[in-house]
């Protein structure tokens, strides 16, 4: 099993989201303008119907505000 699938079985293990639909997501990750409000909202909503989790207004415009600031953690192993 190399990284990538590690790291995907980790990141299905704990979301609760499949490895299919994690690779989905980011394929259509990189469809998205991520400078553009909508195209983060539409993404962040896709992500919290396949989680079952609420997004809560104040929480959708700290996590706008933390991707168009480019504040976004870049090393994956620290969140995991």
């Amino acid at each position: 099993m190399d990284k990538q699938d590690k790291l995907l079985d980790k990141v299905s293990s704990k979301t609760h989201v499949s490895k299919q639909d994690i690779l989905s997501l980011a394929s259509d990750l990189q469809t998205k303008d991520l400078s553009n409000e909508n195209d983060i909202k539409e993404f962040v909503y896709k992500i919290s119907k396949m989680t079952n989790k609420q997004v809560k207004p104040e929480q959708m415009n700290k996590i706008i505000q933390v991707i168009q600031n480019n504040k976004v953690p870049t090393n994956i192993d620290k969140l995991l």
